[in-house]
């Protein structure tokens, strides 16, 4: 065991304990270079049993990071259906759940390292946020070791960490070793200076100045870099010449590639090399530095110029090896060589190849960076490539996520202007349909829409194409976001006709799904079968994205319908399939919508619950948690909590920055509900003014209704001239004076605490009833504000002695599951994520086996899960849903 390491030691072999019977961690290792993060990994994996499974994956500092480079290094152990998956381009998405698989199936534990993190690309920190994500349902140690030095707080490896669930995760900081501990290193020759000054502790140090061999002299270097130049001075010239030659190689030299560097004499001069301590092979049999500080001094001993011959002569070798523009990983290290020899034109031909190829594995960034590498040498392009090359990395950047950066508007312009001047108009409209995407964005829509106009005007001079198409279903898309229905259905069915002549599957999705919402939310016939059909293409061709869109508009159509068993089952299906791929901002847009459905279905609780979950996770785009945020404000306040009406002019003031009414109507809505709450005349009024100041023809006839009714209810004049409009039933009924047929209307929809509001409006001989009845509901719902004001208005009425006595203590509606789970079944769940199979769950219960695989059954549908490991990724998605199930699991 290394010295001082014990605690370190005990804590991976604690770990992996753990995880071996089916609870697998993730550890982060982490200190300075040359702390012993790797030494410490390699003696406690040279401890365990030869069959534990250990798969080794590292992170070069290349200029560009490779794309899965650490998997790429694991496949030779790990499973060659992800290397086939690797050469192939394979999705990113489709490579992470083949190694989620193979690790699932996997009869033995293992252990997966991914050494220095900090130099990690993104593809990698995606695999290792899906895998740590996943881990504690595994039989699997995930290892990482970092250098905190090498990060600040804006680290895409900080954010990483950040991003795990904390109870998975279990952190060793190495320190440096004491003065004993380097004493006890440095033996007899402890006396020939103070080494623990000299190296800080850090093994590494001592480790190279004790091999230095010239203690004896007296000399100790100030810096590993002073102490690796001595000792490399004194080695063969042979010797020194290979080192410098390798040690522009980050991730080392293959065992095929010894012979192009120094020919026959390689054997010789690696034995040479492994015995003197200076390199040593690693798991894949490639030779590296014994480590990687000694590289970078070794580095350092060369001068500018003759690094740039060295990386010349590295690409050469690389370029004569077969599939050299093919293999992705084989062009990203060539690609490193050619741009550190300095050699633009090679760098120009090959840049747009490695980021094409970075971008099939999800790679954005990576592929960002590489063409950023060529855009350095962009004057040397001809215009064509120039212009390729600020679209593609104008592109490349957006999905990265840098879609207000204005180095990204400032590029798609370049392209533009370049394809412009080379008369090439269909990119020119490809690019303004990107750019207007941009702006869109960026809360731009002004500008948003002229340049899909523009874009739609140049495309329509030239012969049909797909970049029309696309122009045609932007424009539909910014239309339909902006409530402008009719004219989103016109230039939507646009994009569907041309999208089916040219064959443009991708682009008819998009396209469906606007006119199919456009026809919903206008009140038309026909969009549930144009959303099922966007749906189902999606579904089928892998659109991830697109599916998710089309769950969530299709949803949303439905709660507008009042169809809310639809509702729940595309909202279930929908955070199912957003979960299960990673889609977290989605998923928690939908989440916010499924808080609606059951603040609708007078579950305010529930909704609450849900709604605080998902504005807990901060990191979320504004939009992505509007939804949430209004539910959470009304239901506050029908709670009869102080923070409700704040929250919702809070909530007034986020949707107006978006200029969409579907994020302000609804909130002017309630806003009128709380004014009624309050008794305040004057505050409704300034309300409807705003709504009568959007345009009633913007408001669906369930939200005029709304309007109405509530002017109704606060007795406030009618100012303006309603739309012809076919309101809703239960709203017809209250406007026409008929009350306890509104509340009935709205029991059958599933909606009581709206029936309690049409209760309160009775006002004959039947007002004594009706008000019990109301406040009947509002108690069962624990609607305390309504229920307060029904009280007041029958105590002003001489009917107080009329109504049930306030009811204390939990309510049905506080014991209800936000999924429908029953109470047996919550305690199944409880039991079911603590890793408990269906023995040991009816065992605990007391109950027949068969009687809890029936339970556990119906738990899987009402999670739309087909086994227990969906169940298990939804929960830790939404940890609201076992902690109400834990609430329910008390003994039994």
């Amino acid at each position: 065991m290394l010295l001082e390491r014990e605690a370190a030691t005990e804590t991976l072999v604690a770990t992996l304990r753990e995880a071996s019977t089916g609870r697998g961690r993730m550890v982060v290792i982490e200190g300075e270079p040359g702390i012993g993060k790797t030494a410490l990994l390699q003696s406690f994996c040279d401890m365990m049993d030869a069959k534990l499974r250990v798969h080794w994956g590292w992170n070069d500092p290349f200029t560009t990071p490779r794309p899965l480079g650490a998997l790429h290094d694991m496949v030779a152990t790990f499973n060659s259906e992800v290397g086939d998956m690797l050469r192939n381009g394979a999705s990113p998405d489709l490579i992470f759940s083949t190694v989620l698989n193979a690790l699932a199936r996997a009869a033995e534990p293992s252990i997966l390292i991914f050494e220095d993190l900090h130099w990690a690309d993104h593809a990698t920190l995606d695999l290792i946020r899906f895998l740590g994500r996943r881990v504690s349902l595994l039989k699997v140690m995930i290892a990482v070791t970092i250098r905190p030095t090498e990060l600040d707080r804006d680290h895409p490896a900080t954010i990483l960490l950040g991003d795990l669930p904390t109870a998975a995760v279990t952190r060793i900081a190495l320190m440096p070793l004491s003065r004993e501990a380097v004493d006890m290193l440095a033996g007899d020759r402890k006396e020939e200076g103070d080494l623990y000054r000299a190296t800080g502790g850090n093994p590494f140090f001592v480790t190279e100045l004790l091999a230095d061999g010239n203690g004896g002299e007296g000399h100790l270097p100030v810096s590993i870099r002073d102490a690796v130049w001595a000792r490399w001075s004194r080695l063969p010239a042979a010797i020194r010449s290979f080192l410098e030659m390798i040690s522009i190689l980050p991730s080392g030299v293959p065992a095929f590639m010894l012979p192009h560097l120094i020919g026959e004499d390689a054997d010789r001069v690696v034995d040479q090399s492994i015995e003197r301590g200076l390199l040593r092979r690693d798991e894949k049999g490639a030779l590296i530095f014994r480590h990687e500080l000694a590289r970078q001094a070794t580095l350092e001993r060369i001068s500018p110029a003759n690094q740039r011959v060295l990386h010349a002569h590295m690409d050469d070798i690389f370029a004569a090896l077969p599939n050299a523009e093919s293999n992705t990983n084989l062009l990203a290290q060539r690609l490193h060589h050619i741009a550190l020899s300095g050699n633009a034109e090679r760098l120009l031909q090959l840049a747009p190849k490695a980021a094409a190829q970075a971008a099939l594995l999800g790679a954005h960034q990576q592929a960002a960076n590489h063409l950023a590498t060529a855009l350095d040498h962009v004057a040397l392009a001809p215009p064509p490539l120039a212009a390729q090359l600020y679209e593609d990395w104008a592109h490349e950047t957006f999905l990265a996520g840098s879609v207000s950066s204005d180095e990204t508007m400032r590029a798609y312009n370049f392209a533009i202007s370049l394809w412009r001047s080379q008369t090439q108009i269909e990119r020119v409209g490809l690019n303004l349909c990107r750019l207007a995407r941009l702006h869109w964005r960026r809360g731009e829509t002004d500008r948003a829409i002229a340049y899909t106009e523009d874009a739609v005007r140049e495309l329509e001079s030239l012969p049909a194409c797909r970049e029309l198409a696309l122009a045609y279903s932007t424009r539909s898309q910014f239309l339909m976001l902006q409530d402008q229905f009719e004219e989103a259905i016109v230039w939507g069915e646009r994009a569907i006709e041309l999208s089916d002549r040219l064959g443009e599957v991708e682009t008819r999705i998009h396209a469906l799904n606007n006119v199919g919402t456009s026809l919903i939310f206008s009140g038309q016939s026909g969009g549930s079968g144009l959303l099922e059909e966007s749906l189902a293409l999606s579904l089928q061709h892998g659109f991830h994205d697109h599916a998710s869109r089309a769950y969530t508009n299709f949803a949303e159509g439905c709660m507008l319908a009042r169809e809310f068993e639809m509702a729940e089952r595309l909202m279930t299906e929908g955070i199912s399939y957003c979960v299960q791929y990673d889609l977290d901002a989605a998923a928690h847009y939908l989440l916010g919508r499924h808080a609606q459905l059951r603040m609708e279905q007078g579950r305010l609780h529930e909704a609450q619950m849900i709604s605080e979950g998902v504005m807990s996770k901060t990191s979320f785009p504004r939009v992505m948690r509007l939804p949430a945020f209004l539910v959470l404000a009304r239901v506050k306040m029908r709670l009869g909590q102080a923070e409700g009406v704040d929250l919702l002019n809070e909530a007034l003031g986020q949707g107006v920055t978006t200029s969409e009414p579907q994020r302000i109507i609804p909130v002017r809505l309630a806003l009128l509900e709380a004014a009624w709450l309050r008794e305040s005349r004057d505050e409704a009024r300034e309300h409807v003014d705003a709504l009568v100041a959007i345009g009633l023809k913007q408001l669906s006839s369930w939200d005029l209704g709304e309007m109405l009714v509530w002017l109704r209810r606060l007795s406030l004049p009618m100012s303006f001239e309603t739309p012809d409009a076919d309101l809703p039933a239960p709203r017809t009924a209250e406007l026409e004076g008929k009350f306890e047929q509104a509340a009935n209307l709205w029991l059958t929809l599933d909606q009581p605490y709206e029936a309690a509001l049409s209760l309160m409006q009775v006002d004959d001989e039947s007002t004594g009833e009706a008000l019990s009845r109301a406040v009947t509901l509002f108690d069962e719902l624990e609607a305390k504000a309504a229920a307060a004001l029904a009280r007041r208005r029958a105590t002003r009425l001489g009917l107080a002695d009329a109504l049930p006595k306030r009811r204390r203590g939990p309510y049905r509606s506080a014991r209800q599951h936000p999924l429908g789970l029953t109470l047996s079944e919550e305690k199944v769940l409880s039991l079911l994520v603590q890793g408990l199979g269906n023995k040991e769950i009816a065992r605990t219960l007391s109950r027949s086996l068969r009687t809890i695989e029936h339970q556990v059954s119906s738990v899987l549908g009402k999670f739309n899960a087909s086994n227990r490991l969906e169940v298990l990724l939804r929960v830790r998605s939404e940890p609201w849903l076992v902690q109400k199930a834990r609430e329910s699991a008390g003994p039994s």
